[in-house]
């Protein structure tokens, strides 16, 4: 039986979601190598970007148009807290606005604290000399 590989694999699809993935990431590297932000304020930079671009419906054209090379960075991450808390909203007033975001984050949460956990128990961590 042949299988016809084009239907298992769009690859226009899957170049959009590596370029777009890959320019988010360009721009953290530029955003560590030309400033002195530490990797902290730059994660936070990419998830408020993400809020604010996801809140105010810009960042879902990105999302149509690449998938997952826009909402597995940090900043599809925002996009999608500030998805769930417009939808918490929509159902259950004020307090959804809390409680919509971390529920639609909350896959992404655990799989972050579940194999940070993994990273943890395989690694040696060394002190970082200064």
């Amino acid at each position: 039986m042949d299988i016809d590989w084009s239907l298992v694999f769009n690859w226009m699809s899957l170049l959009k979601c590596f370029v777009v993935g890959g320019l988010i990431c360009v721009v953290g590297q530029i955003l560590i190598d030309k400033t002195k932000l530490t990797p902290a304020r730059i994660l936070v930079i990419f998830v408020t970007t993400g809020v604010i671009l996801g809140g105010l419906g810009i960042y879902q054209y990105l999302v149509d148009f690449a998938g997952s090379g826009a909402t597995v960075p940090l900043t599809g991450f925002g996009y999608n807290l500030a998805k769930g808390a417009i939808e918490g909203v929509k159902e259950s007033g004020l307090v959804g606005a809390f409680v919509g975001g971390v529920r639609a984050a909350s896959g992404g949460i655990a799989a972050a604290i579940f194999f940070g956990y993994l990273a943890a128990l395989i690694s040696k961590p060394k002190m970082k000399k200064q």
